[in-house]
């Protein structure tokens, strides 16, 4: 096997991880308007709850991984409506948020780090332990087809609760026009409350995801993917679910074919120079016929 097809498979996992964050972004911002700078920690509280709940209380992983990301969308909530909540009823700049939530993101990593400390932290699965086998092209592990079958399984829920619920279509409508979905009778901060439970359950999940796939992690490992989250949501449209789902192949490919050339340790600066080449180059994204989920 030569090492081009098998960066395309790492590409693939890769991009799995960074699906399921950057969809929850993308969707928080399609409804808020602004960027939440948390998002990174959200993530992070994902990991650590799952590795208390499994390794610490013996629970099972799969039940922790699924109370980890009501822990995320709880959290995320009690954010939103405590913390956040003034600010958006005060009509501030989109500059005043990113100022807040950056505050939210120092806070919640200081916490996470003084009850965590700074220590390596690993999960205790089985998978984990099995060897790498041959899959056509590509020689993967046990673990990175599980982080791959779950990603997949969160993107289809996603379709389907936006395509074909009215909770989903509510959203998009907020999306869309919030003073029209208002005047219709959609009850916007519901909606609202909603998309940041989800957001915050998908964060929290796409963070025991990649501590699945990295092996081992520590209180900063959600801050230092934040960058490789804002470039694919940045290059598939922000706003945009499907877009954010292209922009983490196109961005998850770019980082493991790029660590080809250079090596792994530029991966996070490979994936902010696509952010900032998207920026320049393609600013409303790939999908960019409207900021919304449509």
């Amino acid at each position: 096997m030569n090492s081009f097809t098998q960066a395309i498979g790492f590409g693939i996992v890769t991009a799995s991880v960074i699906a399921v964050s950057a969809v929850a972004g993308t969707l928080q911002f399609g409804v808020t308007r602004y960027i939440n700078f948390a998002l990174g920690d959200y993530m992070t509280l994902g990991a650590y709850s799952a590795y208390v709940l499994s390794v610490v209380w013996g629970i099972n992983f799969w039940i922790s991984l699924l109370v980890a990301c009501a822990i995320g969308a709880v959290v995320s909530l009690l954010i939103a409506r405590i913390v956040l909540a003034p600010f958006v009823r005060k009509r501030v700049s989109s500059f005043v948020m990113l100022i807040v939530t950056l505050g939210v993101s120092l806070i919640l990593s200081d916490v996470i780090l003084a009850i965590a400390s700074g220590n390596p932290k690993q999960y205790a699965t089985a998978i984990q332990d099995e060897a790498a086998f041959q899959l056509g092209p590509f020689l993967v592990t046990p673990a990175q087809i599980v982080v791959v079958a779950i990603a997949c399984a969160a993107m289809v829920a996603i379709h389907m609760l936006l395509a074909h619920t009215s909770v989903g279509k509510s959203m998009r409508a907020i999306s869309d026009n919030p003073d029209l979905a208002r005047t219709s009778g959609i009850s916007v901060s519901r909606m609202t409350d909603i998309v940041w439970m989800v957001s915050g359950a998908l964060a929290a999940g796409g963070g025991v995801l990649l501590a699945l796939n990295t092996g081992v992690f520590t209180p900063t490992f959600g801050e230092g993917y934040l960058f490789v989250i804002f470039s694919a949501v940045v290059v598939g449209g922000a706003g945009q679910p499907y877009g954010a789902m292209l922009g983490a192949l196109v961005t998850g490919m770019a980082t493991e074919l790029g660590a080809l050339v250079l090596t792994s340790a530029y991966k996070s600066d490979i994936a902010f120079v696509i952010l900032i080449l998207a920026l320049a180059v393609r600013p409303r994204g790939l999908l960019p016929s409207r900021a919304s989920m449509s």
